[in-house]
């Protein structure tokens, strides 16, 4: 089944995020590489595709699992995490409708 992993970052985890973006990268590639990957981004804190110094204030991950403790602990173990930058995740069940 999909799963939504919706993540808020801490403030001023600009830095953090940016040192730990190639772990974080590798986990999603490989989820991509198992054809288990929806969609995957950060939110911008500003309208901007390159929001500089204002950073960011989350994350979004749609991906296949088998079932929400598989998706709980994958968010978990996200190198985000384990750097301070998420101030909180969710996991929900997400249901694929269009297109």
């Amino acid at each position: 089944m999909w799963f939504v992993i919706w993540a808020e970052d801490k403030p001023n985890s600009l830095a953090a995020r940016k040192a730990t973006r190639p772990a974080h990268l590798e986990r999603l590639h490989q989820l991509q590489q198992e054809g288990r990957l929806l969609v995957a981004g950060p939110c911008p804190a500003i309208a901007s595709a390159d929001p500089g110094e204002a950073g960011f204030t989350g994350s979004m991950v749609v991906a296949e699992f088998d079932d929400l403790a598989a998706a709980e602990a994958w968010a978990q173990a996200d190198p985000y995490v384990a750097a301070g930058v998420y101030q909180q995740v969710t996991v929900k069940p997400y249901l694929k409708v269009l297109p």
